[in-house]
């Protein structure tokens, strides 16, 4: 069996800050960890690479809530509908419902509409970033890096501007960590402020949905889902609804942290900034490695074992919830080398920020453009950035194990 790790605070602000050498930790003791923490929470944890890679792609890890054991029902991560935070969704769906979801989804998601926001997303960054240099100070999360896929995702979805920024809010507190019982009242407000808001949403939309236009000419997201729903019939009312908060929420706070992130790892690794600079060719590369380094996800959302799995030769008992570390694998030394050294010439690269397998996350293309362009962007305007406050200063959202993004709250930086 796996090693008990219940000794090591994986939930205090310190772990929040770094978990990166409790991670080592783990990785060197064994494949796989069962922890224990508030409120009940039981949990395995897979740190390793290739135990995580094969973990992400197990079909006996289910994704199906309907599998959850009865402490996430009890903190109200599973509903009494069998549903997860964010209702029903490809994310949350075995095959063969997954593979019917994806694909209407992709219909909708295409590459062609991504690659077409490239000028908007710029427009979009120049205007933030102009907005930003009228002071000397700022805060980099909230005047670039939440703005931008926020603005980025709503008007992908059409949701109008004067609702936007309900969202922030609504997110955070649908994806806060269920740690007292408070945070577990916080978690279903969210949710229910979310659900609200889209089911409205959908149903004045639908009323102008011209199902003559083909899905992928639909004038947005939500109206390309509508038709395939109306269309098809294979997109339920209730998928239809998940799906939307799926992508409004991963939509966002992914691009979130990869911006924050790494900004912070540059501004704190000067020699990668002033090479990143001077060969601005390597950006695509380079932000492959920034997912890498410290990327936006901490963990991969949980799997349900449906019979007993063996990872790594640790044998993990049917009906517990397995949570794939992406950060700590994607610095493991037995896959990467140097892996705790942040190099942006890197080639190596196949991380597992993005997930692996059926799961891999669909919004990853649009995920990267925005990177790309944030980070330089910034860059050439703002050679000379620099952090106003020390590195242990500044604060990350916290929860531990029991959360799934990782990011900063602020990131205050200062010009010359």
């Amino acid at each position: 069996m796996g090693a008990d790790v219940i000794e090591l605070d994986l939930w205090s602000e310190a772990f929040a800050a770094d978990p990166y050498p409790v991670y080592a930790r783990m990785r060197e003791e064994a494949p796989a960890h069962r922890i224990s923490g508030p409120m009940g929470i039981e949990t395995w944890l897979v740190t390793r690479y290739d135990e995580a890679r094969a973990a992400l792609n197990d079909p006996l890890l289910s994704k199906n809530p309907v599998h959850a054991p009865s402490w996430m029902r009890e903190l109200g991560i599973i509903d009494q509908a069998g549903e997860g935070p964010v209702g029903v969704n490809m994310l949350s769906s075995d095959p063969p419902d997954h593979a019917r979801l994806r694909k209407l989804v992709t219909k909708a998601f295409t590459r062609r509409r991504m690659d077409g926001l490239r000028p908007r997303i710029q427009e979009i960054t120049d205007s933030l970033i102009d907005a930003m240099a009228a002071r000397k100070e700022s805060d980099l999360i909230a005047e670039l890096a939440f703005p931008l896929p926020i603005i980025v995702i709503c008007e992908l979805l059409g949701i109008p501007k004067e609702d936007r920024d309900d969202f922030r809010a609504w997110s955070t507190a649908l994806t806060t960590p269920p740690l007292t019982p408070e945070g577990i009242e916080v978690m279903k407000q969210g949710r229910q402020h979310i659900q609200d808001y889209l089911a409205g949403f959908v149903a004045r939309t639908r009323q102008d949905v011209d199902l003559s236009i083909a899905v992928d000419d639909q004038p947005n997201l939500v109206s390309a889902l509508i038709a395939a729903t109306d269309e098809h019939g294979r997109l339920s009312e209730r998928e239809l609804l998940g799906t939307l908060n799926l992508l409004l929420v991963a939509g966002h706070e992914t691009t979130v942290n990869l911006i924050g992130n790494g900004v912070l790892a540059l501004l704190t690794h000067p020699d990668q900034r002033e090479l990143l600079r001077a060969r601005p060719e390597l950006l695509p590369s380079a932000v492959e490695e920034l997912l890498r380094y410290d990327g936006p996800v901490a963990r991969a959302t949980p799997r349900f074992a449906t019979a007993d799995v063996e990872i790594g030769g640790v044998t993990i008992p049917a009906g517990s919830v397995v949570s794939v570390v992406l950060g700590a694998a994607n610095r493991d030394p037995a896959h990467t080398q140097d892996a705790d050294k942040l190099d942006v010439t890197r080639t190596d690269h196949g991380n597992v920020a993005f997930g692996h397998g059926i799961h891999y996350c669909l919004g990853a293309p649009l995920a990267r453009i925005e990177g790309e362009i944030a980070i330089g962007t910034l860059l050439r305007r703002h050679p000379d950035l620099a952090l106003s406050v020390a590195p242990d200063d500044l604060r990350w959202r916290g929860g531990g194990p029991a959360n799934v993004f990782r990011g900063l709250e602020t990131l205050p930086v200062r010009r010359p």
